[in-house]
């Protein structure tokens, strides 16, 4: 075990006895066998690494079980707001972590731990001849971006501001895996998502990269949820993703350091 996830399994293993003592049978708190339930809402792009860092996380603590719960990041701060039991909160923007910090719902300072960026993908064949970030634009193509309110869709609009470029997308998905399962599937020509979305994706889709991306840079923040029923749990997986080990993780799944 690295130094990094030693000292998360450590600092979970102290404070599991008060943790369990204090959850009971309340929401989000106590899993079978006497263990302990981290529930993590996380932006829909963090999908794989979030996925490799809960199974580490678990093996290093037994007993204890992440569930995992993604979406588009203002959909899961409504979600929160609203009452939902989350423990852990990971937004792909500020933006949203701002709302349930200024809620009062937010433990401590947000961490940032990861940066991401838009581009391009299209179907294997770029039927329509997808060159740049204009082209989206062209007549008759069609193209899907996430919605407005969604980290991956304002992101969008600050680039076409930017540059000037009016889109005129078919569709406005509320997460960015919406959007590139509309391009995978072939029922749009093209799709802005994040460039770690373009890597999972793999040969499913072609990759379209532009310089006006660097221009709209999203900083992912991370926190503990104040109404968290299993807090020290909640501080050893904040740990754990903002360690050295953590980030291996989130770069190797192409995202930026923050």
């Amino acid at each position: 075990m690295s130094p990094v996830r030693k000292a998360s399994a450590l600092l979970l293993a102290a404070a599991l006895p008060l943790a369990l003592a204090g959850c009971g049978g309340a929401s989000g708190g106590g899993a079978a066998g006497g263990g302990t339930t981290v529930s993590v809402f996380a932006a829909a792009s963090l999908k794989a690494p979030f996925t490799q860092l809960a199974e580490q996380f678990e093996a290093d603590n037994p007993g204890t079980t992440v569930t995992l719960s993604f979406a588009g990041s203002s959909d899961l701060a409504t979600q929160i707001s609203q009452g939902a039991p989350a423990d852990v909160f990971a937004s792909a923007d500020t933006k949203n972590m701002a709302k349930l910090g200024d809620a009062g719902l937010v433990e401590g300072s947000p961490r940032a731990f990861a940066t991401n960026v838009l581009t391009i993908v299209v179907p294997p064949a770029n039927p329509a001849s997808i060159g740049s970030f204009a082209d989206l634009a062209n007549p008759g193509v069609k193209t899907v971006i996430c919605a407005a309110q969604v980290p991956c869709g304002a992101a969008a609009k600050t680039l076409e501001q930017g540059t000037g470029t009016t889109l005129q997308p078919v569709s406005e998905e509320s997460s960015v895996t919406d959007v590139l399962g509309k391009v995978v599937s072939g029922e749009a020509d093209a799709g802005l998502v994040y460039v770690t979305d373009a890597k999972a994706a793999g040969d499913k889709v072609r990759e379209i990269r532009f310089p006006e991306a660097a221009e709209a840079v999203n900083t992912y923040p991370i926190a503990a949820v104040r109404t968290s029923k299993n807090k020290d749990a909640a501080a050893a997986f904040i740990a754990a993703v903002t360690g050295s080990e953590g980030q291996q993780v989130l770069r190797g799944a192409g995202f930026g350091t923050p």
